[in-house]
């Protein structure tokens, strides 16, 4: 059964701590979510993301399972829980985003998207009504909500007609969903809606009412980290935390760096996904608490410390700076799966942290001194 509880309230901003219920077990938030697009967070096992990473939750990217490996092989392994061995809470989003992303492959109706695969081209349909059931029978805790995501710059008219359509869409999704039967795999299912509005303030405002209106147990912000300036990103995210309700938990989707999500946490969100850490760390980019390195640079070549001999991550301060820049510029996988470990499980330290911070009542003071470290370049 989803329910979501604060425990600690920062007494110097909107940040919150608390703990969402689910049936496979429960989320501290706030909290950053892997993202497994393909049913697996790149070059990471299970057992890593559960022991090392310390992962609460999980995502799974509609559009990529439906066209690879289809619904019928996730359906007939009993749901992604069951295809993948991941025994946690998993979150899927409705392939919104990845027909957004999809622009000159995609033909928006107010039935829903036609787009061509990425794969081989063939032609398939999303309706708000088959993103609910693709969600079911993929079988995350947390389903989305069909939408369009806007690109960034977008104007006016086309930012306010398409939000229009994304309520209109929500609508129909959670008719469905309320119509539908029991859930396929024996445990509950939950919809949460997404604002849109593109940069808009009165959009934004109206789209955060129209979906708070809806009353569904948690609400998501969608529509940024799309290529709008930050300061612009933090701008929209607290018109909208200011509207949303306080009592249930706010997932702000695609975000980001970690002074995004500290200044994010802040504003008042719970719930945070990105394929950044994992992306970036199959370049050689590693975050940590004293800045960011980037693993290919020469000066690392006869290095020969821990990657990160402070760091939260055993396989950090296992491993040397000299070995992982070698297996980088080797091009050997065991570099990209290194750095991923290391990547994944400082973002999940971070949120660690803040929590801990929110409950002794100093997080404003611990963001603002922790900041400046992290965009440091080392």
């Amino acid at each position: 059964m989803f329910s979501f509880k604060i425990a600690h309230q920062d007494p110097h901003s909107s940040a919150r701590s608390g703990v969402i219920q689910t049936d496979h077990g429960p989320i501290q938030t706030p909290i950053f979510m892997p993202v497994g697009t393909a049913g697996t967070v790149k070059g990471v096992h299970q057992h890593e993301l559960k022991e090392e990473i310390e992962a609460q939750i999980i995502l799974g990217n509609t559009y990529h399972l439906y066209l690879r490996p289809g619904i019928e092989i996730l359906r007939e392994a009993g749901g992604l829980h069951a295809f993948n061995g991941w025994d946690g809470p998993i979150l899927t989003d409705s392939g919104g985003y990845q027909v957004y992303s999809l622009s000159n492959n995609r033909k928006i109706k107010e039935e829903g998207v036609t787009f061509r695969s990425h794969i081989d081209g063939s032609s398939h349909f999303f309706s708000p009504e088959r993103a609910i059931d693709i969600q079911r029978e993929i079988g995350g805790d947390i389903i989305m909500a069909f939408d369009e995501c806007t690109p960034y710059p977008c104007e006016y008219s086309y930012a306010k007609s398409s939000m229009q359509l994304t309520h209109r869409w929500l609508k129909r999704c959670c008719d469905h969903f309320d119509s539908g039967s029991n859930p396929l795999y024996g445990y509950e299912q939950t919809l949460f809606p997404i604002v849109q509005g593109s940069t808009y303030r009165d959009l934004r405002k109206q789209s955060a009412e129209t979906v708070a209106s809806f009353d569904r147990p948690a609400n998501a912000i969608g529509g940024l980290s799309v290529g709008e300036p930050h300061d612009i990103m933090y701008d929209i995210t607290d018109w909208v935390c200011q509207v949303l309700p306080k009592e249930k938990p706010r997932y702000l989707m695609g975000v980001g760096t970690p002074v995004n999500l500290l200044e994010c946490i802040a504003l008042g969100v719970d719930m945070f996904d990105c394929v950044l850490p994992t992306r970036n760390a199959r370049h050689g980019m590693l975050y940590t608490a004293n800045g960011i390195l980037n693993m290919k640079n020469a000066k690392w070549k006869d290095d020969f410390s821990a990657l990160d001999p402070d760091g939260p991550s055993p396989t950090s301060r296992f491993y040397t700076k000299a070995y992982v820049r070698h297996l980088l510029q080797c091009k050997e996988l065991l570099g990209a799966q290194i750095c991923s470990l290391h990547n994944l499980r400082f973002f999940l330290w971070l949120m660690e942290e803040a929590r801990t911070h929110i409950a002794e009542g100093d997080f404003l003071a611990w963001k603002d001194k922790m900041v400046p470290n992290l965009q440091r370049r080392l």
